[in-house]
């Protein structure tokens, strides 16, 4: 079980982050992550890279390989830094990193952007007109549907094209050995548990509260409902390390904390959504032309918790 003070070195912290080594070196250099020196070696806490994460709240330039929990508070205006010609991708999720950096060879005068705001957020930003693409895991509770009836709500009277990336699975993160049986989104209700939930906005605080409206169950009867954490990652540490009984992640980050078992429930669609109007531009095209790309596939076709098959297809056009 991996608790807060354990010290990390370099590599730990490039493993977690998924960067190279010496970009863990650069980003002390910088004054962007916490660090301490025993002797003449680098050492982190589990904290440090947690803050780091947490505070990773703006829209900014790809970083290959930047773990896909980095994210910032809802986008609610353009920054002064950001041109009207920019090309601003949303979402968390390692694969958007990839693929943003893909669109940048391919198309050079795109300056690609990244902004790691969650699926109701980034839904938001894009009526909003602040984002050319927003990316969406939100399912609706009575049509049993992924992110069509939420395009429908939140943009209202813009046509749009919704673009397959890839299926995931959703579940608990519980303890190793799940010593408390938590199985169902019912046993969370169980007076001797205590949760760890994601922000409000996110795919999976969504995906837990239409269950539990569909059990008729409320929220703030759940113990830890009102404690929130904004990533994956940070929610199954938080869990493997002895601070919380369960939480609600992807499969693909349980395999990176230790202490951490799965409980697969659900899988989820994760999908692109653009305007039409933009359907033909160049970017957008380009991000096509990648999605359907052996290359791009083979990038992902080994990794656990990614689901691939229908990469690249149009799902539906609003």
């Amino acid at each position: 079980m991996m608790e807060t003070n354990t010290a990390l070195t370099a590599q730990d912290v490039a493993d977690i982050l998924k960067i190279a080594k010496n970009t863990v070196y650069e980003l002390i250099k910088r004054g962007e992550l916490n660090s301490y020196k025993v002797g003449r070696k680098v050492r982190f806490t589990l904290s440090d890279v947690e803050e780091y994460i947490a505070n990773s709240k703006c829209i900014q330039k790809p970083l290959s390989g930047r773990i896909a929990s980095l994210e910032p508070a809802p986008l609610t205006s353009p920054t002064p830094m950001v041109s009207r010609n920019d090309f601003i991708i949303c979402g968390q999720d390692l694969m958007l990193d990839v693929l943003s950096s893909q669109i940048e060879k391919l198309a050079p005068a795109t300056r690609t952007l990244r902004s790691y705001i969650g699926s109701y957020n980034s839904l938001v930003a894009l009526y909003q007109g602040h984002v050319q693409v927003a990316t969406a895991h939100l399912w609706d509770g009575d049509t049993g549907d992924y992110n069509i009836p939420y395009v429908r709500r939140l943009l209202p009277g813009i046509a749009t094209v919704i673009i397959h990336l890839t299926c995931r699975i959703q579940g608990f993160y519980v303890p190793k050995g799940n010593p408390k049986q938590i199985y169902t989104w019912s046993d969370l209700s169980r007076p001797d548990l205590n949760i760890i939930n994601r922000e409000k906005g996110s795919g999976s605080r969504i995906l837990l509260d239409e269950n539990l409206r569909l059990l008729g169950q409320s929220g703030q009867s759940i113990n830890g409902y009102r404690r929130e954490s904004q990533s994956h990652f940070a929610v199954a540490s938080t869990v493997g390390r002895g601070g919380a009984d369960v939480g609600i992640g992807q499969e693909k980050v349980a395999h990176q904390v230790k202490g951490v078992d799965f409980i697969p429930l659900q899988k989820e669609r994760y999908e692109l959504v653009v305007k039409k109007e933009d359907f033909n531009s160049t970017p957008v095209q380009t991000i096509l032309e990648i999605l359907r790309s052996e290359e791009f596939r083979l990038e992902f076709e080994g990794i656990n918790g990614y689901y691939i098959e229908e990469m690249g297809n149009i799902i539906a056009e609003i």
